[in-house]
């Protein structure tokens, strides 16, 4: 399955390990990755704040550029660039004055937005186009027995649910169904549909540290041995902000927080390091002990 993948800036940077993740596992999914280095940013949910009507430019013209090169889907691996993708050919579709603004301003730049090409995450592109946790199964070779996995979904991927249209934003089931396949046990526990407080953290980030621990908090208590996402920026608040965020609930938290690709990587018998587990501020170590013959990074 060729797609046109759409990283996001995270994974370009701060979270490299996530890109690294990606590339690493798509081949032996059957993802093919087109790749355009002229993908602006999504507006992470900022930009949309104080210009709406840019934000839905500016994400036509992503969409734009699959769809010239014949592609009909875009691979998202951030939960929050699926959101503002996914909410800006929505609003295309069904707002025909935001439609006509957006496209004047794309025809001053030689583009033109059709609506062929669909936002899907890597998540959803697994379950819904390459045969799901059964065909997943069959992939494995290094089953993650032994380790107890608490989803993080991330609010974009699931709501607003009429727009998103993936999984009932209450109670999906898809992530956990991936971890079983996996061969981990999946931990059910409330927090895993809330928020991580990232957007927060820039505002009151004393705020948004007490909802990433009582996130982390919950899956702790819940005996979840990691946890994984498919959003970077729920990983910056559920990993690198894990410090502070033990801080405002009280505990020591030491949760490891694997990206969603990683874990797959994991059981599909990639190196650790070629995953950049390495990278992580929370030493993923303990996690992967559980597992025994994975081997540990430095």
């Amino acid at each position: 399955m060729k797609v046109a993948y759409y990283p996001g800036c995270v994974a370009q940077e701060s979270g490299k390990e996530l890109d690294m993740a990606v590339r690493a596992v798509a081949p032996r999914l059957g993802i093919e990755l087109a790749e355009f280095p002229n993908f602006s940013c999504c507006g992470s949910g900022f930009i949309d704040e104080s210009n709406y009507a840019l934000n839905t430019a500016i994400n036509a013209r992503n969409l734009a550029i699959a769809e010239k090169a014949g592609l009909g889907v875009v691979m998202t691996v951030c939960s929050t660039c699926q959101g503002m993708l996914k909410l800006a050919k929505w609003n295309l579709a069904h707002n025909s004055v935001l439609r006509a603004r957006s496209d004047k301003v794309l025809s001053q730049i030689g583009m033109h937005y059709q609506g062929s090409a669909e936002p899907k995450h890597m998540l959803q592109i697994l379950v819904e186009d390459l045969g799901g946790a059964k065909k997943l199964s069959t992939l494995v070779k290094r089953p993650l027995k032994g380790l107890k996995v608490g989803a993080f979904y991330g609010c974009h991927i699931l709501r607003p649910h009429d727009k998103m249209g993936f999984e009932d934003p209450e109670d999906p089931h898809s992530f956990e169904d991936v971890i079983r396949a996996l061969g981990a046990e999946p931990v059910d526990y409330r927090g895993r549909v809330m928020c991580c407080g990232f957007p927060i953290q820039f505002v009151k980030p004393k705020t948004g540290q007490l909802l990433a621990g009582k996130q982390v908090l919950d899956a702790k208590r819940h005996g979840a041995h990691a946890m994984a996402t498919p959003c970077p920026l729920c990983h910056i608040s559920l990993d690198t902000y894990q410090k502070e965020a033990g801080k405002q609930v009280g505990e020591e938290l030491n949760m490891p927080v694997f990206h969603f690709p990683q874990l797959i990587g994991l059981a599909l018998g990639i190196a650790p390091d070629a995953l950049g587990l390495s990278r992580h501020l929370v030493d993923t170590r303990s996690a992967l002990e559980k597992l025994g013959a994975v081997g540990v990074p430095a």
